[in-house]
């Protein structure tokens, strides 16, 4: 029971405390307004250019624009608490780490969701996408499990800013590389076969697959492949992420410093 109030309470004031966009004008331009604008832009330069359809890019862009929320909050999730001093009592602490690891991501997996839904509902009201509300609840799915896998993403980048000078460089860099490698605006089936391999290894790849072949009319079970091995990708990155916070947290410990380096 403790640990379930500290996944999800402190989860939520660890969230709360550490971004500013939580304030209405700060969130709305950034997490709302901007991602939208991303869409619109690729879905327009797709009429102009011919080579896909509104669906396509909708797709692609209303999932990858969860990434957003996913990586950078859950960068900051641990970065920020190096940075603003509150890491070393948080690890002085006899909490279970792997609450407190719950905890940061929960917040984080809520924001992408409702950034990626935005993105739907207005890509519906604004663009040539129409499927059918029978979509909705695997299409929700698969969202959901780009933005789990995302976050896990982020939390791994996060872990090394307990070593790290300048993770937010890193969680940028990372970032804009899924727009190149996970097939958002670009079928893997275009890139280079060394470009395609990496975003098989990267968030939501698999998830835009199963995300474009539902709204086509697919359901569930004929891409339950691509959303399963979505998930995969996602609890790697997560057991991963986990690892390397561990292992700063006790080399740490062993030097006596959570200095960079």
């Amino acid at each position: 029971m403790n640990n379930l109030r500290l996944a999800f309470v402190g989860g939520y004031i660890s969230y709360r405390a550490l971004f500013n966009w939580l304030r209405p004008e700060i969130y709305v331009p950034t997490m709302l307004a901007g991602p939208i604008f991303q869409i619109l832009f690729f879905a327009y330069l797709g009429r102009y250019t011919g080579v896909r359809d509104d669906t396509f890019f909708v797709v692609g862009n209303a999932i990858q624009i969860s990434a957003m929320s996913a990586v950078y909050a859950g960068t900051m999730s641990i970065a920020n608490e190096r940075q603003f001093g509150t890491l070393s009592p948080l690890l002085a602490s006899p909490a279970s780490r792997l609450a407190l690891f719950v905890g940061r991501a929960l917040p984080v997996i809520v924001n992408g969701l409702v950034v990626s839904a935005f993105g739907f509902v207005v890509s519906r009201l604004l663009l040539d996408f129409h499927p059918p509300l029978s979509v909705v609840p695997p299409l929700a799915l698969v969202t959901l499990v780009c933005v789990f896998s995302c976050t896990a993403y982020g939390l791994a980048l996060g872990s090394l800013g307990m070593r790290a000078r300048d993770v937010f460089l890193i969680a940028n860099v990372a970032y804009y590389l899924m727009w190149l490698f996970c097939g958002v605006n670009v079928p893997l089936s275009a890139l280079p076969a060394w470009m395609a391999d990496i975003g098989r290894c990267l968030p939501i790849t698999h998830g835009i697959a199963a995300g474009r072949a539902i709204v086509r009319g697919a359901d569930l079970g004929s891409v339950a492949g691509l959303v399963g091995t979505e998930l995969g990708v996602g609890v790697a990155w997560g057991a991963g992420a986990f690892l390397l916070f561990r292992f700063f947290e006790l080399e740490g410990r062993r030097r006596a410093s959570l200095e960079t380096f």
